[in-house]
Parts: structure tokens; C-alpha cells; sequence
């Protein structure tokens, strides 16, 4: 097999081919080396290769031919945001204050992927400290998406997008305060999913009770995310917020899903920001073409704009709690950053508590909505992939933004939930660039979401990347 074909394998059948030695840990390595080396110049995805990936790798060989179980990743190469600590691995944060920075331990998550016989290809690119919906930072620069690289990958995971797209790995792992694995889910074409909140532990972190940011991961399929997600989901005595994992199988949910006598609600606008027409029209035609698969789609009215303020005051918090250990180097952060910081110093108690009241609205419009459906769709973003070098579009819909981070207001609304979310390929829009689906389901219904994403990637498929199309 062309080395090319092996890097755009799905993770499944990688890590099967890996365990039944028809393919080697080293050969699938080079195969998405291959891919860094031809499409990161242009894209940026990777920001840090792991001086270590090529001998994990052999001694994963090793243990595989001395017959040893290495786990259900075997030999899977995965990108690893650059907010999340590589024993060994120059972790920047996208920041100039860490940019020679290299951690001693790494990331539970980490620990967990390289349990399951992954291979840590690299790190990939973010906005300093995660804070942006487009991926461009001092230290790496911007991130560009592969169906067009003069378009935004998203963000604030957009170089473990970018680099799935393109084959530099099988999956990549993320964070999602705000949209940050869905938002460069959509405009990349693949998968990702924001996972209940506690589900995966952020170990290390310091807003060690966080109820708003989760650590998920991204794939070219949902079977991947599922694969993935089992692999990383599970409590742990290092961090306190859990979820149960016992007896579930997220990879056995996708391969039984079956939209037949499902109950599905869309709607174009939770937000109430407006929405780009040609976006609008790929989401709907997608979820109404599950009808054809045997569910029943209804067009529903849902406004959760009054959430829009609940999570900037919320979103102040986070960036204050976080990031309190540094608060002397404010002058230092970008301005992404260090506005964040300051709007969240300027935050009332008064603020924070009408936004938590916001939160208990919103969880108990859900609870009604699942006694009458299985899951919610509706579109990941307002707006296709905008130029690469803006910091964020000036309209949505043709309307004026209130405030810089509307344009998102659809992804972060749904973070208030602490539900599972899924973004998912509803097509291409009349440009040829990817739109996302989002797919919410009920508390700790992951299994729901990643089923319904693999429905809606059966009846509508989406090709390569321009850039990647022959391979």
C-alpha cells in the first residue's frame, strides 16, 4: 500500500492491521511523516515532532512481535494539542513566555493514549492558551485550512484539525472550552466531539474544579472518536469531576447506530446570532435527509441567546482561575489572552450568579427536550471557514456582531450544558468547504452522539481535501 493510502487509514483499521502485523508501528509512522513533511510547510499543523515517536514506535514493534496485547491504539499516531504537556516535548501553550518549556510528566490523557499503544507523532498548533476560535499564536504563527489554505482552520484546536485532514496523523487529542474541538471540526471536515464534562480528566490544570472546559479528541470518523474515546474516558484519584465509563462501548454504539424510529429535533439558530444562508442550507438538507434513513426530523424553535452573556461571564472566570498563577505576566500575554483576563477581573459575583441561574434554564430546556427527542441538531457554526488572516469575521449573516466572540455563540451556548456534543460533516458548502453539524445528546449520552455522527457520515459523505485528494 502507497504510503500516502496508509496515513489516511482510519485509526480502526490502522491499530487492527498494526495487532495483526500485517503493517508495522515504523511503517505507519513514516506514512504520516511523509504527510508532515509534504503538506506542513504550507498548512502548520505541527508545531513540535516528538524526537521520541520513531522509537516508540520500534518498541511497540518489539512488544508486538514478542506477543504482547498493546492495546486498542495500537501503533495509531496522534497529534497532541499544545496546551497539554509531552514528557519530553517542548509545550509552548502558544505562548512566548513558554517557548522553551519542556514538561518532565506528561498529560493524563497522554499517559492514557500511550497506554492504549499509541504513538505520539507531535504537537499541534493552538492560539495562546486556547483562547480563540482561529489558530495563530507569536511562537508557530497561523494555521491554515487544507481546502483552501487562504481560509481559517478554526480553533482553538485547528492544527490537530488541519493535520487529520491532510493524514499527519490518525487522531488528534484537544480541549473544548468553547467550541475548541468543534469549531476546527467544521471547518476541517471531521469529527469531533466535546465529551460530558469529567468524562476524560484534565490532569494537570489549575482550575482543578472546572465545570466548563473538557479534554476530548478529534478523528476522520466517528468510529475513530469512539476508539479514542474509550481509550482516555475513565475517572482517575488525580482529579475530582467523573463521569461512569462501566460497561459502556462507545465503538459498538457507532456500529449498531441506526436512525430507524429515532426522534430528531433541528434547529438552524440557538443562538439567535443569524446564520450564513449557505451554511443554514447544507445543515438542513443533511439532517433532513435522516428522514430517508427512517427517523422522523422535526423543525423546532429553540432560543438560548440569553446564554450568550451567562458564558462570557463564565468564560471570565475560567481565564482568571486558570491562569491566576501567572497573573504578574499580564503585560506578557497577547491580547486575546489579557483581554480575557481583564474582562474576567472586571466580572461581578452578582454577574457570575445570574449566569449560573442562565446555566439552570438552560439544562432544564434540555431536560424537556429529551422526553420528546433523542438528540438535537443543529449547525456548528454560523459562518463557513472566513479569511485566515483575521482574527474572527466582522458579520454573521450579514448582521454586526455584538461582541468579538458571537461569531462562536453557537459552539458555546452548548458548553453551558456540560452535555455531550458532537460536530460531525454535514457537507460542502457552494464554495467546497466542509460545514459542520452539531449533535447534542441527552447527559452521558456519548454512545447517542457518536451514533447519530456516524449516520450522518454514512448519508453524507464528504471527500479529501483538495490538497490531499489524490492520495
Amino acid at each position: 500500500m502507497p504510503a500516502d493510502s496508509l496515513a489516511f487509514l482510519p485509526a480502526h483499521e490502522l491499530a487492527r492491521r498494526v495487532r495483526a502485523r500485517e503493517v508495522s508501528p515504523v511503517e505507519v509512522l513514516d506514512a504520516c511523516m511523509a504527510q508532515v513533511e509534504r503538506h506542513n510547510g504550507e498548512i502548520n499543523a505541527v508545531v513540535t515532532l516528538n524526537p521520541g515517536a520513531r522509537d516508540e514506535a520500534a518498541a511497540l514493534e518489539r512488544r508486538i512481535a514478542a506477543g504482547e496485547d498493546v492495546g486498542p491504539l495500537a501503533g495509531v499516531p496522534v497529534g497532541i494539542k499544545d496546551v497539554t504537556e509531552v514528557a519530553g516535548v517542548r509545550t509552548t501553550y502558544g505562548s512566548p513566555l513558554f517557548t522553551d518549556f519542556v514538561p518532565e510528566e506528561d498529560a493524563l490523557v497522554v499517559a492514557r493514549l500511550r497506554a492504549a499503544g499509541a504513538v505520539i507523532l507531535g504537537k499541534t498548533n493552538t492560539p495562546e492558551f486556547a483562547a480563540g476560535g482561529n489558530t495563530f499564536n507569536p511562537v508557530f504563527g497561523r494555521t491554515r485550512n487544507p481546502w483552501n489554505p487562504e481560509r481559517s482552520a478554526g480553533g482553538s484546536t485547528g492544527g490537530g484539525a488541519a493535520g487529520l485532514a491532510t493524514g499527519m496523523f490518525a487522531l488528534a487529542q484537544g480541549t473544548d472550552l468553547g467550541g475548541s474541538l468543534r469549531i476546527p471540526a467544521s471547518f476541517c471536515g471531521i469529527v469531533g466531539l466535546r465529551p460530558s464534562v469529567g468524562l476524560v480528566p484534565t490532569v494537570p490544570q489549575d482550575f482543578m474544579w472546572d465545570p466548563m472546559q473538557v479534554t476530548g479528541v478529534m478523528g476522520r470518523s466517528a468510529e475513530d472518536v469512539a476508539l479514542a474515546l474509550g481509550a482516555v474516558a475513565g475517572a482517575s484519584d488525580r482529579a475530582p469531576l467523573a463521569q461512569p465509563t462501566e460497561g459502556r462501548d462507545f465503538v459498538a454504539a457507532v456500529r449498531q447506530g441506526d436512525a430507524r424510529g429515532m426522534r430528531i429535533a433541528y434547529c438552524p439558530d440557538i443562538a439567535g446570532i443569524g446564520i450564513d444562508a449557505g451554511v443554514e442550507r447544507v445543515c438542513r438538507e443533511a439532517a433532513f435527509a435522516l428522514g430517508d434513513a427512517g427517523a422522523t426530523v422535526e423543525e423546532i424553535e429553540l432560543d438560548l441567546a440569553y446564554g450568550r452573556k451567562a458564558f462570557l461571564a463564565l468564560r471570565g472566570l475560567w481565564f482568571v482561575s486558570q491562569l491566576h498563577p501567572h497573573l504578574d505576566k499580564l503585560e506578557h500575554f497577547g491580547p486575546n489572552v489579557a483581554n480575557n483576563i481583564r474582562a474576567g477581573l472586571a466580572v461581578t459575583m452578582e454577574e457570575i450568579g445570574a449566569a449560573e441561574q442562565a446555566r439552570r434554564r438552560i439544562w432544564e430546556r434540555f431536560r424537556q427536550l429529551f422526553r420528546e427527542y433523542d438528540v438535537l441538531l443543529t449547525p456548528t457554526m454560523a459562518v463557513p471557514p472566513f479569511p485566515v488572516v483575521e482574527n474572527y469575521p466582522q458579520t454573521v449573516g450579514g448582521r454586526e456582531m455584538e461582541t468579538y466572540v458571537d461569531w462562536i455563540a453557537p459552539t458555546f451556548v452548548l458548553s453551558l450544558t456540560g452535555l455531550p456534543v458532537a460536530s460531525v460533516p454535514a457537507g460542502l458548502d457552494a464554495d467546497g468547504m466542509p460545514v459542520g453539524l452539531q449533535i447534542v445528546a441527552p447527559p452521558r449520552g456519548e454512545e447517542r452522539a457518536l451514533a447519530m455522527a456516524g449516520i450522518v457520515q454514512r448519508v453524507r459523505p464528504i471527500p479529501r481535501p483538495p490538497l490531499v485528494a489524490g492520495a
